[in-house]
């Protein structure tokens, strides 16, 4: 798949794209804290951390964090908001993560693993950073189990082209049970509403999610072109609940 540099695009939108909502917020913790160990502090890992939209929630909700991202640019953005003492962003990747051997309590990768290059290198090397008996959270798409995501819909072949980008969820625990994880549960989590269409539609513009790579000039000025037809006739209205199920694994 294409490889988006983050460093010459998006960096400069991504947080203002992809905010989430103190209900959003909550609702992640939530979720984390129904899957990750029980004792508390933890330590974490947010492998793919970009601008740093779940390290300073994590780390209030569950211990120090450590952001691991490659692109110089989203680190910079992250690290100038940087909300929490016991965050920092290291450069690296899910392939080389800089951190000691058993030394974290968790990892999560959130909307990143499609974008991981060398995917049986990063299975090992999260097993190797996280302690046996810890968490891998992962969320990312699987080609097999695509949600219908009402705003792609709108744009020509949208939805076909973003199931192009991920793997199907067999092969990614097949992947992952190679490197000494176990799958602990598949389940279910619904992102709340980001608010209304209107305010979606105004986040989509600044055109941070990885589709909006893939999808040519006449897809786009179309798709959009549809949408704010549709979000004009009633912007007020709210924007549906992202169904964003979770993989969860323990490391052996």
């Amino acid at each position: 798949m294409r490889r988006t540099n983050y460093d010459t695009e998006q960096h400069q939108d991504y947080a203002r794209g992809r905010a989430l909502t103190e209900q959003q917020m909550r609702a992640w913790m939530r979720a984390f804290a129904d899957r990750l160990p029980e004792r508390r502090p933890l330590a974490g890992l947010d492998v793919g951390s970009g601008t740093g939209r779940f390290a300073p929630a994590l780390a209030a909700e569950f211990g120090p964090v450590t952001g691991v991202e490659p692109s110089i640019r989203m680190r910079e953005v992250a690290q100038a908001h940087s909300r929490h003492p016991e965050v920092r962003y290291l450069a690296g990747s899910a392939e080389e993560i800089p951190a000691p051997t058993g030394s974290a309590d968790y990892a999560v990768l959130l909307q990143s693993w499609h974008h991981v290059q060398d995917k049986p290198r990063a299975a090992r090397e999260l097993a190797r950073v996280v302690k046996p008996g810890g968490r891998l959270i992962v969320r990312t798409g699987y080609s097999d189990h695509m949600p219908r995501i009402w705003w792609l819909s709108h744009f020509p072949n949208g939805l076909e082209t973003d199931a192009t980008l991920f793997q199907p969820l067999h092969e990614v625990i097949a992947t992952l049970t190679a490197a000494d994880w176990r799958v602990v549960s598949f389940s279910p989590f619904t992102e709340p509403s980001v608010g209304t269409r209107g305010e979606q539609l105004e986040q989509l513009r600044l055109r941070t999610h990885s589709i909006f790579g893939y999808l040519t000039d006449d897809q786009l000025e179309t798709g959009f072109r549809r949408l704010e037809k549709v979000v004009g006739a009633d912007p007020a209205a709210p924007a549906p609940e992202d169904p964003a199920p979770l993989l969860t694994l323990e490391r052996r």
